[in-house]
């Protein structure tokens, strides 16, 4: 068995309804375990309001589990009626049983939700810019971790690893800097083809006395 090395400050924690706690001592089939807190993870995270899985969502390496053993997971899952399965045509999907969950199953299954069903959860990934961020600068904290994801939502997401790049190659590794060329491109422009051909060497239009306030911050 591998040692765990902790919890993280930067990831974030799922909740998990008092309900189920209790219903930890009646379980005793590993794979209605695993099933289960798996789609509360993964439902909790679904932007949107269709707030469903469907068994392909349920991944065999994530749940160390095959699809066999997922879909036995399933039926026990249904069965003890922490999981609803709703069918609409050649469509099936799974909802907590939650009040939320309860009404999206029986819309589901009139037919209602049918055009957002289509539109599979994606696989829970760690966003890039964390995963940059660690890499290049170091460990994360709760108050960066909000100011990551803000950034998310202002620049495009090709942008940050040239901007990580430029930072490290000028040995300024924090996180205001890096941000402070994002904003730069946002409000001057940025050319692609050029930035592309050599991002590193780029990097000395970004000089200390401009950007001088962010250097040797954090």
């Amino acid at each position: 068995m591998s040692t765990f090395p902790g919890f993280t400050s930067s990831e974030t924690f799922t909740q998990v309804p008092d309900s189920f706690i209790h219903l930890v001592k009646e379980i005793d089939d590993i794979a209605e375990l695993k099933v289960t807190l798996y789609a509360i993870w993964r439902i909790e995270h679904i932007e949107g309001h269709f707030r469903a899985l469907c068994e392909t969502d349920f991944e065999t390496e994530s749940l160390g589990m095959d699809d066999a053993e997922i879909r036995l997971g399933l039926e026990k899952s249904v069965e003890r009626g922490t999981l609803l399965k709703a069918e609409h045509k050649a469509d099936t999907f799974y909802f907590l049983n939650s009040p939320r969950g309860r009404l999206a199953a029986e819309a589901f299954a009139k037919g209602q939700w049918r055009e957002s069903a289509r539109i599979m959860s994606a696989p829970m990934r760690k966003s890039n810019i964390f995963k940059l961020y660690e890499e290049n600068i170091g460990a994360l904290t709760p108050l960066l971790s909000d100011m990551l994801r803000e950034a998310e939502k202002n620049y495009p997401g090709m942008w940050f690893e040239e901007a990580f790049e430029i930072a490290v190659s000028r040995n300024i590794r924090n996180w205001k800097y890096v941000e402070a060329i994002l904003a730069r491109w946002k409000e001057k422009g940025k050319d692609e083809r050029k930035d592309q051909q050599n991002p590193v060497k780029d990097a000395d239009r970004y000089t200390d006395s401009e950007f001088s306030e962010f250097i040797n911050r954090d």
